[in-house]
């Protein structure tokens, strides 16, 4: 009798099920629901507007992605619901949600819709700088051991810069919730009807440690006389390992979805975490790019090393046994959706539709026509701020060397050459810091679907790039920690290692690099490493006043 795992990811704009069997990892079914209200960086449902850097999201998106996808699965499948051992489910993160006491998010009460800090905070809200800011001055002044398992800084991004925001913004909302939760576990709550706290986003977005636990009671009351029992008080200290059940599927929930009650259900991870077993990595060495609208680069080490400028290292925050590092750029794919929504003229569309091809497909045939440095072209990929290594969301994008005959297609390859020199900067970092980076793997839309891209990535880091075997990275991990969760007497796994290299897979072709591009893009690298440091690392601090004089003039200036 054959048996099924389910997987949910939950994007930045959609939710995806995928229906996997269990001993080989073939996909049987998958389906997406869009997100109805999409991110809210502009205004509330209720039409309040936001201010600057601010990415909100509704919760009951995220319940209305399991209500459509996963019957949708078993109905297209045909699979016997009885079969499917297990659920998983990973998120973006750090997406945090204020909740009360039994799980209800505060913006879905009337006191509170109108009211933005009482909404989920997606990933990329940044309006937590100045939180972040003197989160990290006061940290470094303090000595604080944790903070160089971070890279010396923590982003803005994170749980505790976004708490803090609530608290001096809108303390109504911090008195009123009861958990200050990650999405990523809110929906395991959802499905489980209790709540679990995962060790992945704990460690990497919560400051949790699994040998220290939490920062001390007296750095959190440094921060904030308020804060002081903040652990205790909002977060919670019962921390459950990765691959463990968080418990069954709940009756409401399972007549909902068309599952058995009591199916079991993997505490709650985070997409880019639970790509690495989706690939079949077991062990350190190996790196793996999850490239999408941003870039999450995952990598396990065999013990704790502090690495500038890394967004996390957290024992076992990847697969146990090993400590996992993660690092990331913040603005990848979106930079190739900026081009199109701002750079492509109404020619380039005609031809486009003449030919039959969407529009990135188009551009993309213009520009790998190009030789290497041939559009004359240096970006930096800072449209979104900087993740690692400088971390620092206040930094902003960069073209040099446009003339009149700069082409929309210049543009496009320029900005994916220099995600691609944004990783080579990751990469040399890790070296140069004692962790080896021996192997690349790619995963994500970006790396499934546009061979230009991976040739330029390979060419870049002069290393071959594997791909992942399957479009659907984060769902493929997801069902196998779901598989695990339900382990091996009812049908699944004992072991992540054994799941991964059961349901883990890579596509046979490798990108390999080419000597002749290779010693191009070296002379560029250099090129775009100086023009790195010199707006990244203080020397010319112009991107900050620039955007810091758009505030004011704007009238949202912090």
């Amino acid at each position: 009798m054959k048996k099924y795992s389910i997987g949910v990811d939950f994007g930045t704009l959609s939710g995806r099920a995928l229906l996997v069997e269990v001993a080989t990892g073939r996909e049987l079914a998958s389906a997406v629901y869009e997100y109805p209200h999409g991110v809210l960086d502009e205004a509330l449902p209720c039409g309040k507007k936001l201010g600057h850097d601010w990415a909100l999201q509704h919760p009951r998106d995220y319940v209305e992605v399991l209500e459509h996808t996963i019957p949708a699965v078993l109905r297209e499948s045909g699979a016997d619901p009885a079969d499917v051992v297990g659920i998983g489910t990973d998120f973006t993160a750090c997406t945090m949600v204020p909740v009360k006491a039994d799980g209800t998010p505060l913006c879905l009460l009337p006191e509170f819709e109108e009211n933005p800090h009482a909404w989920v905070k997606l990933w990329k809200h940044h309006a937590a700088q100045p939180q972040a800011n003197r989160l990290n001055e006061i940290a470094a002044a303090r000595g604080e051991p944790w903070l160089g398992n971070y890279g010396g800084k923590i982003s803005s991004e994170w749980a505790i810069p976004k708490l803090w925001q609530v608290l001096e913004e809108a303390p109504e909302v911090y008195q009123a919730m009861d958990r200050w939760i990650e999405a990523a576990d809110w929906i395991v709550w959802q499905l489980t009807g209790q709540e679990s706290r995962n060790s992945c986003t704990a460690g990497y977005k919560e400051l949790w440690n699994k040998r220290a636990g939490y920062p001390a009671p007296d750095f959190f009351k440094a921060l904030d006389p308020r804060m002081e029992h903040v652990v205790e008080e909002k977060l919670g200290t019962v921390i459950t390992p990765l691959g463990s059940r968080a418990g069954g599927l709940c009756p409401a929930m399972a007549a909902k979805l068309g599952l058995p009650v009591g199916t079991p259900v993997a505490v709650g991870n985070v997409d880019a975490h639970v790509c690495v077993p989706a690939v079949g990595i077991d062990g350190p060495g190996k790196m793996l790019a999850i490239i999408g609208t941003s870039t999450c680069h995952m990598m396990m080490g065999r013990e704790e090393l502090q690495v500038p400028g890394m967004c996390g290292v957290v024992e076992d925050g990847i697969m146990p046994g090993f400590f996992g590092y993660e690092a990331g750029q913040s603005c990848v794919g979106d930079h190739f959706a900026w081009v199109i929504d701002t750079c492509v003229p109404a020619s380039y569309w005609e031809e486009a539709r003449s030919l039959g091809m969407n529009i990135h497909a188009y551009l993309r045939a213009k520009a790998e026509k190009q030789k290497p440095g041939e559009h004359g072209l240096l970006a930096l990929d800072w449209w979104n701020g900087n993740r690692s290594i400088l971390v620092d969301v206040d930094l902003t994008g960069m073209l040099l060397g446009m003339t009149l005959q700069t082409k929309p297609e210049d543009i496009y390859r320029a900005l994916i050459e220099a995600t691609a020199y944004g990783t080579r900067v990751l990469v040399e970092n890790y070296r140069a810091h004692g962790l080896p980076v021996e192997e690349f793997y790619a995963s994500g839309g970006i790396a499934f679907k546009d061979p230009m891209a991976m040739q330029i990535y390979a060419d870049v880091l002069n290393m071959p790039i594997k791909i992942a075997g399957t479009l659907q990275g984060p769902a493929l991990g997801s069902a196998i920690f779901g598989a695990v969760a339900a382990g091996g007497k009812a049908g699944g796994y004992d072991s992540v290692f054994d799941a991964a290299r059961s349901m883990g897979k890579v596509k046979d072709e490798v990108y390999q690099p080419s000597a002749e591009n290779a010693a191009v893009y070296g002379q560029l690298y250099q090129e775009y490493k100086r023009l790195h440091d010199y707006f990244g690392c203080g020397e010319n601090d112009v991107m900050k006043r620039l955007k810091a004089l758009k505030l004011r003039q704007s009238g949202q200036g912090r």
